[in-house]
């Protein structure tokens, strides 16, 4: 199989502005003319082995980044917005959108936030009683998508708070004494932990510097809730820096990134990424070995699993996501090229769905995208009781996935016939941008095809996809 050319202009000329050095300077730095870095800026030529190499040895760049980033999510992002049909159907041609994503990135995300206002708009008049005499009812995004594509577009790895919670957990002995670390942390602060036979997992008094747990709640929950406070009572000024550079437009969306941040730090401090990423290959990605030697849940550990995208220090490629009941997709990240979609459930044909069937169960799936891109992917039903009778049970599903080409490394793959075709299942993003045209699964037909409905003929689908 032919290599398959590298083009990376956006990544080139990322690199040059934060190095500051003009194209006739970046140029010779890298051994190639001017008009040859001209093209390759602009992706009318592919990186030549000879530039990978000068980019290592002029600038220390980790070569994994100029393959990876905001392209196949840019696209994929695209696809769904112009399947709206607004756009009545018009899709651009795929080519079309990847050079766009590469060659114009910011005109992209901008698009992006364009058609995330008009969908805030459109439904801010479907509910217009709702709306009326309302003061906040803006066009602007919400603050939940907001902080969601922050992190999306960051590669769900948020390097400085990575480091912090690292440092700190290294600073206290690793992560065998982590409750202790946090309990001693916030003491060192004044704060008190105490725990209460209650429903709320984490209340904190600031007045009082008193912070209750829920004594119902998992060992693990409660060690994650002490850190989290830990990060929000100890590392404050971290992360109003973190905040300041996103940007964000609203309060309410920095509000609920700080609280996002400062769950990243728990986690990052109960899963070291050193230790967390040696141990991971050393057991070969088992879950139930991870959780188990980090005292952390299968939850905590999957969503770990997919942060690992370190410079010059990045784990297996995953994907994770979380679905409600209703196949809502309530978590996501994709360091694959496997993309969610922005609105709306996954795909129902995906092992996601089948896992609340099979309670405490792991399920495998080989399943392939329509770009012909292969992966194994785990599932499995996570519930979270209330600990008291009556109390309201919350149950969602985790899958967490990799390209088939790292199924060497995973524990689940072994067993599996990964070289037998009819092994992997086919599956999709999302209806409207999906071309298969036998999806007995189908919810709405695929705005790129033709549509054939013949009143004497009933298949499992009322109509024909051509």
């Amino acid at each position: 199989m032919a290599n398959q050319k590298l083009y990376a202009g956006a990544k080139l000329r990322e690199l040059r502005t934060r190095v500051g050095l003009t194209q006739k300077d970046f140029a010779g730095r890298l051994g190639v003319s001017l008009p040859y870095l001209n093209q390759m800026e602009n992706n009318n030529r592919p990186v030549s082995t000879t530039v990978v190499l000068s980019l290592v040895t002029e600038f220390g760049m980790d070569v994994s980044e100029l393959s990876t980033g905001d392209g196949e999510r840019l696209v994929s992002d695209m696809r769904e917005a112009l399947a709206d049909p607004v756009f009545g159907g018009n899709m651009p041609p795929l080519a079309d959108l990847r050079l766009t994503a590469s060659n114009a990135p910011g005109l992209a995300r901008a698009f992006l936030e364009l058609h995330q206002s008009y969908r805030q708009t459109h439904e801010r008049l479907a509910s217009l009683d709702e709306a009326l005499g309302r003061g906040d009812a803006s066009a602007s995004p919400s603050p939940w998508e907001e902080v969601r594509d922050f992190f999306h577009y960051c590669d769900n790895y948020i390097d400085a708070v990575d480091r912090a919670a690292e440092h700190f957990a290294s600073r206290e002995g690793g992560h065998n004494n982590m409750r202790v670390a946090a309990a001693s942390s916030l003491a060192n602060a004044g704060v008190s932990v105490s725990f209460a036979d209650a429903d709320r997992l984490r209340q904190y008094d600031p007045a009082q510097k008193a912070l209750t747990l829920s004594a119902r709640a998992a060992p693990e929950t409660q060690t994650f809730q002490m850190l989290l406070q830990v990060a929000l009572t100890r590392q404050e000024p971290l992360l109003e820096a973190t905040l300041d550079l996103a940007r964000f437009h609203s309060t309410g969306a920095r509000e609920i990134a700080k609280i996002g941040l400062a769950n990243y730090f728990a986690g990052a401090a109960l899963m070291p990424y050193g230790q967390f990423h040696e141990k991971a290959q050393t057991c070969r990605h088992d879950l139930e070995v991870l959780a188990g030697h980090f005292g952390a849940s299968i939850e905590q550990v999957a969503h770990r699993l997919s942060t690992l995208q370190r410079p010059g220090a990045k784990g297996i490629p995953f994907f994770f996501v979380r679905v409600d009941q209703a196949g809502t997709i309530t978590k996501r990240h994709s360091a694959t090229r496997l993309q969610f979609a922005r609105f709306g459930g996954a795909c129902p044909l995906w092992n996601v769905h089948r896992a609340f069937e099979t309670p405490g169960h792991f399920l495998r799936q080989l399943a392939e995208t329509p770009d012909g891109v292969r992966y194994i992917s785990l599932a499995r039903d996570i519930t979270k009781p209330g600990g008291r009778f009556g109390a309201p049970v919350r149950r969602y599903a985790i899958a967490l996935g990799c390209e088939v080409g790292h199924a060497d490394a995973l524990v689940y793959a072994d067993g599996m016939d990964t070289s037998r075709d009819s092994a992997f299942e086919p599956i999709g993003i999302s209806c409207r941008i999906c071309e298969r045209k036998g999806c007995h699964q189908r919810a709405v037909p695929p705005l790129e095809r033709r549509l054939v409905v013949d009143p004497n003929r009933r298949d499992v689908l009322p109509y024909q996809v051509e």
